[in-house]
């Protein structure tokens, strides 16, 4: 591999923002009495919002008005964004900033894709929000992950073959879609559950930028 690109997911690899959509989305599933299990959250990481709403659905068995649909979309973003109001530089995962600092000197180029669409509100309160090249986030795409759309996008922007991109992921969705077009894919998190990626870590600590470079 040539010097590759480095490619982010937000929620889970660099900052723990995922239990604040999980808080979120229970809260909003009261209003129509669907108690939100944790294993059905796992199902709905990496994905967007309307796409996480079209699942939870599904499973309650409840029919949605379009407007009732949209009001709740509205609902529980409106949560999720009280619930990061005080997010800060503190809450970078370990080890993150360490290698965005050393990839930048080496001159590698850093995309983030993420189903969010407060991705650039997060990463300016995070303050590394000038570590990016190229930012893509719900707004951006039409698919969610795991359709690979995102990530081809990234791989075009920073004039990237696939196939010299490396991709930091905490979700199964996540996982595939970058795998489906033959980018290196570094799990974030459970061996088990993300055990269709190329290597998995539980941190950033437990890797280097040599490992890339090498």
């Amino acid at each position: 591999m040539s010097k590759p690109t480095f490619i982010f997911d937000l929620d889970g690899v660099i900052t723990k923002t995922e239990n604040y959509h999980f808080l979120a989305w229970k809260e909003t599933c009261k209003e129509f009495g669907y108690n939100l299990s944790v294993s059905e959250n796992e199902k709905l990481k990496g994905v967007g919002r309307k796409e996480c709403l079209e699942k939870i659905i599904k499973w309650s068995n409840i029919t949605l008005k379009p407007e009732e649909f949209e009001t709740i979309l509205i609902k529980k973003n409106n949560l999720y964004l009280e619930n990061i109001s005080q997010i800060n530089s503190q809450n970078i995962l370990v080890g993150v900033q360490e290698f965005l600092i050393n990839a930048k000197k080496e001159n590698h180029l850093i995309a983030l894709y993420s189903a969010s669409k407060n991705a650039k509100h997060i990463l300016n309160k995070l303050e590394i929000f000038g570590f990016f090249d190229v930012i893509i986030d719900g707004n951006d795409v039409i698919n969610s992950k795991p359709h690979p759309e995102g990530y081809i996008m990234a791989a075009n922007l920073t004039n990237t073959l696939p196939e010299n991109c490396v991709v930091f992921e905490d979700s199964i969705a996540g996982v595939e879609g970058a795998n489906s077009i033959n980018m290196y894919t570094i799990g974030i998190g459970d061996k088990n559950t993300l055990k269709n990626a190329n290597k998995v870590y539980q941190n950033f600590n437990q890797f280097s930028l040599k490992e890339f470079t090498e």
